[in-house]
């Protein structure tokens, strides 16, 4: 027979122990690049090419570090994905389920 005053615990022991033992990194914030503006005014877009066509570039770039970051962000949650189902199947074996 289980004693209800300590049954009533384990939600605080679960709490404490998620707290005190370290866990991995947090995960990777992966932040999309904002879209070059492309002036409307044909004038405007020639009088400030230089200035354009490097915001261009920059996007380009960054984008591309933004899906690699992506790509890094989900492998590791399919990894962690994984090791959480290991942990759960070892909890259902440890309790008999």
């Amino acid at each position: 027979m289980r004693n209800p005053r300590l049954t009533c615990l384990l939600p605080l022991q679960a709490m404490a122990l998620l707290i005190c033992v370290p866990g991995p990194v947090l995960a990777e914030s992966c932040f999309a690049p904002s879209r070059p503006f492309l002036p409307s005014d044909s004038q405007a877009a020639r009088d400030y090419a230089d200035i354009i066509r490097g915001d261009f570039e920059d996007y380009i770039q960054d984008i591309q570090s933004y899906f690699r970051c992506l790509d890094s962000e989900r492998a590791r949650a399919f990894e962690e994905a994984r090791e959480v189902s290991e942990d759960y199947g070892r909890f259902l074996q440890l309790v008999g389920d």
